[in-house]
Formats: C-alpha cells, structure tokens, sequence
C-alpha cells in the first residue's frame, strides 16, 4: 500500500491512487481508439464519445462525491451536508452516464446541423463497446483503491488478508477482488465483442457487476451504512443496475434490428 504521497515537488503530491485513476483513464480511451478501429466504427461517433466522456468523466466524479455526501447526511444529518468525504462509484456512474446521454441527445436531435453531421451514426453502434471501456478504467480505480488504503474488507484470518496502515488486523483486500473481477468481465466482453460481435455487452455488464457489486458488499468492513432497510446504497443501486441491464437487452433486440435496416437502406457514404 502506498497512502502516502510518491512524489512531492513544492505544495504538489501526487499519490498512487491518482496515478492509478490517470492509467485507468488513458486505457479507457485506449480501448476505445483501438477496438473502434478493429470494429471500423465510424470515426466521426469515435470522436464524438471521445470528448463527451471527457465531460462525463469530469460530472461523474463531481456526482460521486455528492452521492457520497448525500449518503454520509442521510447518516448523520447533525453533521451537516459536506461534499470531498469519500467519494461512490455506482453514483459517479449513473452522474457519468447521465451527462453522457444529456449531450448526445442534445447534439444529435436539438441541433439541425450536428444532426446533419452525425446522419450516419447512432449511439447504439458503439453501446456494446462502451463497457469494455468502463471495465478496463474502474479496474485499475480499484487498484488506486487498494493502494490508498480505503474500500476496505471485513478483518480476516485467511492469507488472503492484507493489513492496510491504518487498521490493527489484517482485511479482505476487496479492492483487489473487484479489480480482479472487472479485469476478467474486460476480458470476456472484448473477446465477445471482437471474436464474437456480441451486441449486448452493456447488458451483460450491468447484469454481472450488479449482482457481484451486491455480494461483495457482506465483504466490505469500511463503513457502509444503511439505506433502504437492511441494504447499503450501493446494494440498493446495484439491483436497479441488474433490473435495468434486463430491461435494456430486451429493448435493444428491437433497437438494432431496426438500426440493421436503417444501415441496409443508407446509400453509400462518400469517400
């Protein structure tokens, strides 16, 4: 664990947590470059989710640390409201996501000329290739995670525990666990997606992290409160994440059968 600043220049620190976050972030877009690539997906809607999740990178983790908030005064409210305690990732997600959908609906249906620009392109010829990226960025988060010492599991006698600086017994490293998970679903979503052409990846993710997100939580020993009864909020989230990952695989069978024929009936484009 490194919770400690690697490299001090002046008033600067940087931790391993933040490099983590920055290798996330560049892998996502690495991913996305190079799988668009591979797919032949049009360069135009490449670009274009280029700089919306840049936006949406920024709102998600603004929207974490007020889910956290929220979360930390529904806790304690005497407290008061106070944002930069801890941040969530399930609500960065849905903050993230949101943005992302504000600005494409935006661009593509509010604004003639942008609608004229992107006339060959829909959201849902890049859907399947989306969660590979968030995958590979919320993997290597979670290593960050483990190096900073927060995310923590319940105390442990097993040689899987680790004992983080700032506890007295050895904990699940959760952090570790997770990791491992979403770089094993990055795995087999690129392989479904590259060999396969699977088109119901978002799906599949929502579905396999929701249900792993809410059993990894008995796990966690750092504080996790209650939100709906017995459920921590992100438990509470992550059955919604699995109810909407249902919903979206059926509406999408529809969706891009109609997009096939779209495509099918498109003349062909200029070089």
């Amino acid at each position: 664990m490194l919770p400690n600043p690697i490299i001090k220049i002046g008033s600067l620190s940087v931790y391993m947590y933040g490099v983590m976050i920055a290798v996330g972030i560049l892998a996502c877009f690495a991913v996305l470059y190079g799988y668009s690539k591979i797919l032949k997906i049009s360069p135009k809607l490449t670009d274009f989710v280029f700089y919306n999740a840049i936006a949406a990178i920024a709102v998600g983790f603004g929207a974490a640390a007020l889910w956290q908030a929220l979360y930390n005064y529904i806790q304690n409210p005497a407290a008061g409201f106070h944002v930069g305690q801890g941040i969530t990732f399930i609500g960065g997600l849905l903050g993230g996501a949101g943005c992302f959908l504000i600005v494409y609906f935006v661009v593509f249906y509010a604004i003639p000329k942008s609608r004229e620009y992107y006339s060959r392109v829909r959201l849902i010829d890049i859907l399947s290739l989306t969660p590979c990226c968030i995958l590979i960025a919320h993997a290597f988060g979670r290593i960050g995670c483990f190096f900073a010492g927060c995310c923590y599991g319940k105390p442990t006698d097993s040689f899987l525990g680790v004992k983080f600086p700032n506890l007295s017994v050895p904990v699940h490293p959760t952090q570790l666990y997770e990791a491992a998970f979403l770089f094993i679903m990055f795995g087999v979503c690129s392989y479904l997606l590259l060999k396969k052409h699977y088109q119901h990846n978002m799906s599949l993710y929502l579905v396999s992290y929701g249900i792993f997100r809410f059993l990894i939580e008995y796990l966690r020993g750092d504080p996790r409160g209650s939100f709906i009864g017995v459920l921590s909020p992100s438990q509470f989230w992550s059955v919604f994440m699995v109810i909407g990952g249902v919903v979206l695989y059926l509406l999408s069978k529809k969706f891009l059968a109609k997009r096939e024929a779209e495509l099918a009936a498109l003349p062909p484009e200029k070089e």
